[in-house]
């Protein structure tokens, strides 16, 4: 028997990042049977969706990190889903977002990588983090320059193809304000 894991939660002004859980199942299968998904690897039949989010608390038990789920802290809405990505054979750490079409264009995405952002930086000691973004998800690209990550390189994802490698700003160059970066 392996032993038991804690996910921790984390908390921003408008939001809650907790463990998965397998109620998020149905808005999971609803994403994933939609175009919406195409930009992380959907869509999906709805097995594939409940071994993806088993996959994510195997991912929390082997790493000591991995995705949150996301949700409302006013209403308890389920939003999607945030975190941190290392699975093997992934070209290095991650910090990754995928929103249900409900939650998109609010800046949750953005907030909740904020704050996954500083958990991997504060607590794991982490001294670097990228984002593989799709070249076609404009979106996605936006809430990377948001947080203050910016193109790096092309990248043929064994996965899903071309992708694009977007870097985030080193710890220190964070608390200087960003501009140790672009010095």
């Amino acid at each position: 028997m392996t032993a038991p894991f804690t996910i921790p939660t984390l908390e921003t002004e408008r939001l809650i990042l907790r463990a998965p859980r397998e109620s998020d199942f149905g808005q999971e299968r609803d994403f994933f049977a939609s175009e919406d998904s195409r930009f992380v690897g959907g869509p999906l039949p709805e097995q594939q969706v409940w071994r993806n989010l088993a996959m994510l608390m195997g991912h929390w038990a082997f790493r000591g990190y991995g995705f949150w789920g996301l949700e409302d802290k006013e209403t308890g809405t389920y939003l999607g889903r945030v975190g941190l990505w290392f699975p093997h054979g992934w070209l290095e750490r991650e910090i990754g977002w995928t929103l249900m079409p409900h939650a998109t264009g609010k800046g949750y995405a953005t907030e909740a990588a904020e704050a996954a952002r500083a958990h991997a930086y504060d607590i794991l000691g982490w001294e670097t983090a990228i984002s593989q973004i799709d070249p076609t998800n404009e979106p996605s690209k936006a809430v990377a320059r948001r947080l203050g990550a910016s193109f790096e390189k092309m990248y043929d994802d064994p996965l899903y193809g071309p992708v694009e490698i977007w870097r985030h700003l080193a710890p220190a160059d964070l608390e200087n304000g960003g501009m140790e970066a672009y010095a």
